[in-house]
Order: C-alpha cells, then sequence, then structure tokens
C-alpha cells in the first residue's frame, strides 16, 4: 500500500507529463506524445490497487483534486488537437482502402 505522500507524487508526476504530452500534440509531434501517454498508463497501474481505498483528507485531497483537474484539461486540450489528426488519419485510410477495392474489382490501370 502506498503512503498518501506517494501517491500524491504520483499524481504530480501524471500530471506533469499530461502538460509534456499536451506541448508535444500542438507541435505535432505524435510519437513523443504517445510515448508520454504510455509512461502515464504505467503510472495508473502502479496506483491501482496500490492507493489506500480510505479518501485522502484536507490539504491532500484538495491538492489530488488540483493534479486531477490540471489533467483532464490537458487531456481535453490534447483531445482538442488530436481529433483533426484523427479524422486526417480516417480518412486516409478509408481512401486507400477504397482505392484497393476498386483496383481489386476493375484491374489497374
Amino acid at each position: 500500500m502506498m503512503t498518501n505522500q506517494e501517491v500524491l507524487n504520483v499524481y504530480a508526476d501524471m500530471a506533469e507529463l499530461t502538460e509534456q504530452m499536451l506541448g508535444h500534440a500542438s507541435r505535432g509531434e505524435w510519437d513523443e506524445m504517445v510515448e508520454l501517454e504510455q509512461r502515464c498508463a504505467m503510472h495508473v497501474r502502479t496506483l491501482q490497487g496500490q492507493e489506500d481505498p480510505q479518501p485522502m483528507q484536507g490539504e491532500q485531497r484538495e491538492r489530488k483534486v488540483e493534479l486531477i483537474r490540471k489533467m483532464l484539461t490537458a487531456d481535453r486540450q490534447i483531445r482538442d488537437l488530436t481529433m483533426p489528426w484523427m479524422a486526417q488519419l480516417s480518412a486516409l485510410i478509408n481512401s486507400t482502402g477504397t482505392e484497393r477495392r476498386l483496383v481489386n474489382a476493375y484491374g489497374g490501370v
């Protein structure tokens, strides 16, 4: 079982990672963003089953809420940046699939 301070340290690391992810996403550095996302996921796995089921109290609880809000804000901004990129990727994949079906149906030109 992790102490409350250890838990807060993990949340702080995750908040910092999401801020870095936002920076990479805003610059279109998708590979770097994904790498940080994987590191963040490792932190989530660390917390699962290790965090005390009893809720934190006082200043520690406020700090945890603040860190979670920070992560959610960055996550929302990242999604706003990635959605157009994902739409382009989806269109490209669909276009390639359609092209392949036409070639298979009608042969190459």
